[in-house]
């Protein structure tokens, strides 16, 4: 399997086991995406996606109808997405990806949690030559269509990466698919067009090189993580340290 595949399925192992905290993830990008292009999902592809996201994720309905409605709510805050990139203890690349109203209070929330914790933030765009951004479609396989054949009408989208997989709690088969991150509306469209049906879709940042650290050097960039990962205003942190084996 890919290195992409690899990577990713070893970070969600250990990623958003909160489910709530799941739901406020997708809800934040469900309101910027409502906000950006209106909140009729036909005329939204943007917004489309992130509602099958939150089928997949079981969001319930209501809370995802209050996420729309919160794009017009003009107390509501006028969420951006920000990112932060620095360097961890014993030199392992964090990428944060985060949505605020407040770029102040997460900057200076963000630079606490890297100095306490042995790393240090860097400027934006400082780390981004470290990682592939990338679009990750998962979608279920199409009568007729072989994961060659698909391989090659996609080739022209960037797409570089595709797995056969078993969904682990339907047992159903899946196809994950990897793109050019500036791809992404137009292999949403074509998978659209084609009748395929998508489970779900992201924007994923895999690290070009897995950095090995001792259980020692792994505990003390694990607590830096999970500090960042449980503020409120990020959606998402990226690493290039590799994972444990099974």
């Amino acid at each position: 399997m890919g290195r992409a595949f690899e990577y990713r399925k070893a970070r969600k192992l250990k990623r958003w086991g909160n489910m709530s905290r799941t739901f406020t993830r997708i809800g934040k990008e469900i309101t910027i995406a409502a906000k950006a292009g209106g909140p009729d999902p036909a005329t939204n592809p943007r917004l489309r996606a992130l509602m099958q996201n939150a089928k997949a994720a079981n969001m319930p309905k209501d809370t995802v109808e209050r996420a729309i409605k919160k794009a017009t709510d003009k107390d509501a805050g006028d969420y951006k997405e920000i990112t932060y990139e620095g360097y961890g203890p014993h030199g392992i690349a964090i990428f944060v990806e985060a949505a605020t109203d407040n770029n102040t209070r997460t900057v200076a929330n963000v630079r606490s949690y890297f100095t306490k914790h042995g790393g240090s933030l860097g400027t934006q765009g400082s780390l981004t030559f470290l990682f592939d951004h990338k679009s990750v479609f998962k979608i279920k396989p199409k009568d007729g269509v072989g994961l060659e054949d698909l391989e090659l009408e996609l080739i022209d989208y960037g797409v570089d990466e595709l797995e056969d997989i078993v969904d682990d709690e339907t047992g159903e088969e899946q196809v994950i698919l990897y793109g050019a991150f500036e791809e992404y509306a137009n292999i949403q469209k074509y998978l659209e067009d084609n009748g395929f049906e998508i489970i779900s879709s992201e924007f994923e940042r895999i690290p070009n090189d897995l950095k090995d650290v001792t259980p020692e050097q792994r505990a003390a960039i694990e607590k830096l993580l999970e500090r960042i990962e449980e503020d409120e205003d990020v959606q998402n942190v990226f690493h290039n340290m590799r994972e444990e084996a099974e």
